[in-house]
């Protein structure tokens, strides 16, 4: 059984063929906000070391699943037919892969010459390195970010996988599906899409190169004002051994904060010059020992001081402008970000929890107009699988 969509895409159609780390968080995007999303399942996924029970596989909320066999023909033919009802495929192989499986681009486009085909790798589709193996860490190391990130005289920190496969990457390709989109209601022509990751994560560095390039971010990683290099932009440990972040860039706020701390009121006007940062984190790294995180909050939080507490994905949603705008719902009875951006009239929503493999695939494709006694008769094939 489908249910009805109200976001702003709803009524687009998208066919996304199962893979892992970008693909899935840009087929959740699109579903959040409100397209139909048919996830394309293997019947025997490679396992990619961070299996889990599909219930806490929350980038594929709001999908439906349908397992397809595609090294049988039988398998590829439906797909194609699918892919021929839908607006949008999304898809994260190794460049060459979908067009040995008869589901390229050429392919799919004379079939549907409307289609918006999003591809999603680490390298791109062309270049010396097209085909390599890599993962989010390889990326961003190529693209600048990774040398950007660390702490002074240490090596690169390795962040979480959110600057190459899923701000580079996902959302790279989401908004080139949106974009794809509008030039479509223009033209009546779809397109192809190529987001690597690299570029995407090479492309939210613009502003710091513009930095770099003015003579204002020229330090090693760790040593400048955004990086952790300033005490007024870094991380402090309390009483208590939680943690504050102090984001006083501004003499202004710094002043406000200065104010809150019982400090002289220009006392903090000096760290305009990087000569007294190393004093000056040494004096405020026994300040904010001096208190609890809570006792700080209670303190600065109503201020202009720019001080906010370093929670946690579990503590976040207790936090009280979090909780107060509903950043974090609880779907299924799992805690997880709300949908975003919002939309005053369209708004998105979480539009079901992740399906189990085959689950709710079969419905959604006769919904598209594939004859039902044909899936039944892949399914007792072999084929796909659905429920």
């Amino acid at each position: 059984m489908t249910h009805a969509r109200h976001g702003p895409l709803a009524g687009i159609r998208v066919v996304e063929f199962a893979g892992i780390g970008p693909g899935p968080m840009c087929g959740m995007l699109l579903a959040d906000m409100g397209a139909e999303v048919l996830l394309i399942e293997r019947p025997h996924p490679s396992d990619t070391g961070l299996a889990r029970p599909r219930k806490f596989d929350l980038a594929h909320r709001g999908k439906r699943s349908l397992t397809v066999d595609l090294k049988r023909p039988e398998g590829v033919a439906l797909s194609l037919d699918l892919v021929t009802c839908a607006d949008v495929l999304v898809e994260g192989f190794r460049p060459g892969v979908m067009e040995r499986l008869g589901l390229g681009p050429d392919v799919c486009l004379a079939r549907r010459p409307a289609l918006v085909y999003g591809r999603v790798t680490g390298f791109g589709q062309t270049g010396p390195l097209c085909e390599a193996a890599g993962h989010d860490l390889n990326y961003i190391a190529l693209s600048g970010a990774l040398h950007a990130i660390g702490r002074a005289d240490q090596a690169p920190t390795a962040p979480l996988n959110l600057l190459g496969d899923y701000a580079g990457g996902a959302m790279s390709l989401a908004w080139g599906i949106a974009c794809a989109l509008v030039e479509r209601h223009r033209s009546g022509r779809g397109q192809v899409i190529d987001a690597a990751m690299v570029e995407g994560a090479a492309l939210l560095m613009t502003p710091a190169v513009g930095l770099q390039a003015a003579g204002l971010h020229s330090g090693p990683h760790g040593s400048n004002l955004l990086d952790g290099g300033a005490p007024h932009y870094d991380v402090y440990r309390c009483a208590d051994g939680e943690y504050l972040a102090f984001g006083a860039i501004e003499r202004k706020f710094r002043a406000a904060f200065a104010q809150r701390a019982g400090l002289p009121a220009n006392s903090l006007d000096e760290l305009d010059d990087p000569a007294t940062w190393i004093a000056a984190r040494q004096r405020l790294s026994t300040l904010f020992a001096t208190r609890t995180q809570a006792e700080w909050c209670a303190l600065l939080e109503d201020s202009d001081a720019c001080v906010t507490p370093v929670l946690s994905a579990n503590q976040m949603a207790r936090h009280p402008h979090l909780a107060a705008r509903g950043v974090v719902q609880e779907h299924d009875g799992i805690a997880q970000p709300a949908p975003a951006p919002r939309l005053s009239r369209t708004p998105a929503t979480i539009a079901g929890a992740p399906p189990r493999p085959g689950q709710g695939g079969g419905a959604l494709a006769g919904a598209w107009g594939m004859d039902m006694a044909r899936l039944q008769s892949l399914a007792g094939a072999g084929v796909v699988r659905y429920a």
